[in-house]
């Protein structure tokens, strides 16, 4: 009795720092961690954007800024006929550029679930914030090693009074807070579609995720790749980068 006695003290001592880390981190701090890492303070960077249909392929290079979890902007610099197309996040709002028609449009909230840029990823994807944090009512299912690192498992369902359109959100997030996938759920409990990351570099002296994959279940042979070919992180930015005169006329 005296060596189980033992036995069970010295396996509760070595359970103690795992079962401290879990009560210290919450599903909600891994989200915010994974969010802010994937930006920083504020980031620069350049992005191709690859859309891939059965019978078809076509790519957008483009340049991104971020700003905190608020602001946005990215700019589309090749090819030739998509150049100069904009898109501006300024606190919950959107707003879209053509050079074309040479005008600055507000995307309505009833158009933030439609296709950004005829790719797969939505307004929505790309305006993702915070807010998600606060919307939803988070789970963590499942810890497990993934490639060395321990990767967490989250749900995340929406709270009853939030307006979003996914039943539910499904993210695995490894311990240096790079998203391995999230995953989109119906409010019938079907998986619709993935986000899914392919590689992982280290950029600016931060582990990234540099090749990501949106794609339909239905859906194996359409797919929108993101390709980050560089990016830094916390660097000083304008003071009007961010701003509906800067989208329309671009002084960076």
């Amino acid at each position: 009795m005296n060596r189980l006695g033992s036995a069970i003290a010295i396996a509760a001592v070595t359970l103690m720092p795992a079962l401290a880390l879990a009560q210290e981190i919450t599903p909600e701090d891994i989200i915010r961690n994974a969010m802010d890492h994937w930006r920083g303070t504020t980031s620069q960077g350049e992005m191709t954007m690859i859309i891939h249909r059965p019978d078809w392929e076509r790519s957008m290079s483009m340049q991104v800024w971020t700003q905190g979890d608020k602001h946005s902007l990215v700019r589309v610099t090749a090819p030739v006929r998509d150049a100069g197309n904009g898109t501006l996040l300024l606190d919950n709002n959107m707003w879209t550029y053509s050079p074309k028609i040479n005008r600055v449009i507000k995307v309505p909230s009833s158009m933030m679930n439609q296709s950004w840029m005829g790719s797969d990823l939505s307004n929505k994807d790309i305006s993702k914030s915070t807010d998600i944090i606060d919307q939803y009512d988070h789970t963590l299912l499942d810890s497990r090693e993934v490639d060395g690192h321990q990767a967490w498992v989250i749900q995340s369902i929406p709270l009853e009074e939030a307006a979003v359109v996914w039943g539910k959100e499904v993210w695995t997030i490894r311990d240096d807070y790079v998203m391995l996938e999230q995953q989109f759920w119906d409010q019938d409990g079907v998986l619709v579609k993935t986000f899914t990351t392919l590689e992982i570099t280290v950029m600016d002296g931060r582990t990234v995720a540099s090749r990501m994959r949106m794609q339909e279940v239905d859906k194996p042979d359409e797919w929108t790749e993101m390709r980050v070919e560089s990016t830094r992180f916390n660097v000083e930015l304008p003071a009007n980068l961010f701003t509906l005169s800067n989208l329309r006329n671009p002084r960076q």
